[in-house]
């Protein structure tokens, strides 16, 4: 869970437009607000009166940039993958725009379960069932054989930032496989587990996904030999290759002041793959 935007211009807005997004779609306000990365998304649990209790999510973006993978990948998913793997099924949207800014509010399915971590980095080492490591590992492999023209990691942008961030030449990515795009546990239930927030899906290098979840959990060792144990691709080649390019990531996000608590197992993780 993230906090409030640190200006109350900004926090007045998005609550202003979430409530007005809420009356449009029939839903009444039933639980706390949570708010997103940067204050960046809105959502609480809502009220409707046909489908009960539902998950609205607005999305808050400047008007020109209200177009391309984030603002719509939570639609496309919802076609995509509904019914297909664990998570939640998208019922409604709408959009509005004023003031400079453009919103979607999304409403969803409301998953009871909690999630498995209320940050990205895992803090904790739990251990969860066999079960839910065949179940996530099942539906990740759905969602690989899924054509789809979206890109979550292009080439460009590796050739550029690894030699950057790691100080080594970038690597080619050969293969590629449509990925959830933001695979850590706080974007999963600890029960099931349902796989939330797909906003940026797309094509990525195989075993990015689990490359993701790695990188998180880093702090946990003993959850971050599962993952290791549950996603034999990390060990191949083209998993070496996505977690060069999940680190380089993870680092750019922490030199702009995201998770850096990450940085010294992040940096001893590139050592071991280079």
């Amino acid at each position: 869970m993230y906090s409030p935007p640190t200006d109350p211009a900004d926090q007045h807005r998005m609550r202003r437009t979430f409530t007005q997004s809420a009356q449009t779609l029939g839903t009444t306000t039933t639980g706390p607000e949570v708010w997103g990365w940067h204050g960046r998304t809105l959502s609480s649990r809502v009220q409707h009166p046909d489908r009960g209790a539902c998950w609205l999510r607005l999305l808050s973006t400047p008007q020109d940039k209200a177009a391309g993978k984030i603002w719509d990948g939570n639609l496309q998913a919802a076609a995509l993958f509904d019914g297909c793997v664990h998570k939640p099924l998208l019922y409604d949207t709408t959009e509005a725009r004023s003031d400079g800014y453009a919103y979607l509010a999304e409403l969803h399915q409301y998953v009871a379960e909690p999630v498995f971590s209320p940050s990205p980095v895992m803090r904790l080492d739990p251990d969860p069932p066999t079960a839910w490591w065949d179940s996530l590992r099942t539906d990740l492999e759905y969602v690989s054989t899924v054509p789809t023209d979206r890109v979550a990691v292009r080439q460009e942008w590796v050739d550029r930032s690894v030699p950057r961030y790691l100080d080594m030449p970038s690597p080619r990515i050969t293969d590629w496989a449509t990925a959830h795009g933001d695979l850590h546990t706080a974007n999963l239930t600890g029960t099931t587990p349902y796989l939330l927030d797909w906003e940026g899906f797309g094509l990525a290098p195989t075993g990015y996904d689990a490359a993701i979840l790695l990188a998180y959990s880093l702090l946990t060792p003993g959850f971050a030999q599962c993952v290791r144990d549950a996603f034999p691709v990390l060990k191949a080649e083209a998993g070496r290759v996505a977690q060069i390019i999940v680190v380089t990531e993870l680092l750019q996000s922490a030199s702009r002041g995201d998770h850096p608590e990450l940085v010294p197992a992040l940096c001893t993780l590139a050592g071991e793959l280079t």
